[in-house]
């Protein structure tokens, strides 16, 4: 039975457009909450993650990490905290306040949402060239 493999870099970009989606949402979140009292404006750091997983798929190996060895099976294992396989939503700093306390600042957030658009659109794009490539050769080898 043949089963067709598709590249290491499909994951990554799958990995990279599930990232993508999510800062969709959280900007759109912080544009919906432009006038909620007290809001801070949230955003998600990905790019690390997404390029430990790339070095997790391509088994590059310049991890800062340090493996604790177990001598015994009594000892507690290492906690991983917070996560490193997981984006981390976070605050954005730096934004004036307005006297409501609301960090959400409309063009910061239209400029972030128009840029992530963008990046997902290429990555989908990237993602449908990947296909094509594949869908050709097998038209292609029926033909012979």
């Amino acid at each position: 039975m043949f089963v067709l493999q598709h590249s290491k870099s499909s994951d990554l970009v799958a990995e990279a457009m599930s990232a993508r989606e999510m800062r969709q949402r959280l900007i759109s979140g912080n544009i919906a909450n432009i006038d909620t009292p007290f809001y801070k404006a949230r955003d998600i750091n990905f790019e690390t993650t997404l390029r430990q997983k790339a070095d997790e798929i391509y088994n590059r190996s310049n991890s800062t990490k340090l493996d604790l060895a177990q001598t015994d099976d009594a000892h507690i294992p290492m906690v991983d905290f917070p996560r490193n396989d997981r984006a981390q939503v976070f605050l954005r700093d730096g934004h004036m306040a307005r006297n409501d306390a609301n960090t959400v600042d409309l063009d910061i957030e239209t400029t972030e949402l128009s840029k992530n658009s963008t990046m997902l659109s290429a990555l989908d794009n990237a993602y449908r060239r990947h296909g094509s490539i594949f869908r050709n050769v097998i038209e292609s080898s029926g033909k012979l």
